[in-house]
């Protein structure tokens, strides 16, 4: 993670020497090249160690609450929730900055996260269930989503920039709006590794067992939902992150969520960010958003994933 990160900063559209790389850092003077290293790569690259964690760490929550290895962040609605409320702020109240609509993706997520809940059954809520909810809600979404782009291009030329996935507005002011609730979040997935672990066995075993599902599923709901919401908001719904990254740790650690969680929060990053510098090297001098490259590296390493013999299963 620590030689990706210092290659978000030293690689670019723009090829720095490496002292020029090293004055931006710690000899800031305000020259161009110091202008790109200190306030375009440095924010890009913590926004992507940040959003990378959380990503991968709501995959693997929502993989183990819903005990389905293909599970992903979107199943809960947050990614279509979050592009909905965005949309309609680009559309109908006409803003078109990120620290502008960065709160409206947030709460678009959030809200839908909750009314997944509730359509799944609330306090009788299973993982079908929940699973089910997210996906017609999904669907209802994104076809509300493609309607708004459709009657309003002015939304759809904004708004596609930010859904197809990029940490290029990347800004110590979204750093600062998203922080907290990523930190909040990580911190609640992290206390719930052993009631997750519970869960994974069958909810009478993990009744047995003392756990509270109710209470376990609420809390991981919610940091799934600070978590993704967040990420999302800050970077446009990104795939596969979530999705690999928890199956190539269960393949390293086994099923534990003690390990999986700081396992995934390590790798992550990695993967989002080594994305993101091959977007820009690819490119140049211009480049290639990271949902993108997610998406064309991911496909193939999932699928070499899942059908390895020895891949551990939830």
């Amino acid at each position: 993670m620590a030689l990706v990160a210092a290659a978000s900063i030293a690689f670019g559209a723009k090829s720095i020497p490496a002292d020029q790389v090293w004055h931006g850092l710690f000899q800031y003077s305000g020259t161009d090249t110091d202008v790109v290293i200190r306030d375009l790569r440095l924010p890009r690259t913590l926004l992507g160690l940040l959003c990378g964690a959380a990503l991968g760490l709501a995959g693997a929550v929502m993989q183990a609450l819903t005990r389905n290895p293909l599970a992903d962040p979107g199943l809960l609605g947050v990614n279509a929730g979050a592009s909905a409320a965005v949309v309609s702020a680009i559309s109908f109240l006409g803003i078109t900055s990120i620290t502008g609509y960065v709160w409206f993706a947030f709460l678009g997520a959030a809200f839908v996260s909750v009314l997944v809940y509730a359509l799944g059954g609330s306090r009788s809520a299973t993982p079908v269930r929940l699973a089910l909810a997210g996906t017609a809600v999904t669907a209802a979404l994104y076809g509300y989503v493609n309607a708004v782009e459709l009657l309003d291009t002015a939304a759809l030329d904004r708004m596609r920039f930010w859904a197809v996935g990029s940490l290029a507005s990347a800004s110590p002011d979204v750093i600062r709006q998203v922080t907290p609730f990523l930190l909040t979040g990580m911190l609640l997935a992290f206390t719930l590794a052993r009631p997750l672990n519970a869960i994974a066995l069958g909810d009478d075993t993990a009744r047995a067992l003392g756990a509270h599902l109710t209470r376990t599923r609420i809390l991981a709901m919610t940091a799934v939902t600070l978590l993704c919401g967040a990420a999302t908001a800050a970077c446009g719904p990104i795939v596969f992150v979530g999705l690999m990254v928890p199956h190539l740790v269960r393949a390293i650690t086994g099923p534990d969520m003690r390990w999986i969680l700081p396992y995934a929060a390590v790798l992550s990053p990695v993967l989002l960010l080594g994305a993101d510098v091959i977007g820009r090297l690819v490119a140049r001098p211009s480049e290639l958003q990271v949902g993108i490259v997610t998406s064309l590296i991911g496909g193939p390493v999932f699928i070499y994933l899942v059908r390895r013999r020895r891949m551990a299963q939830l």
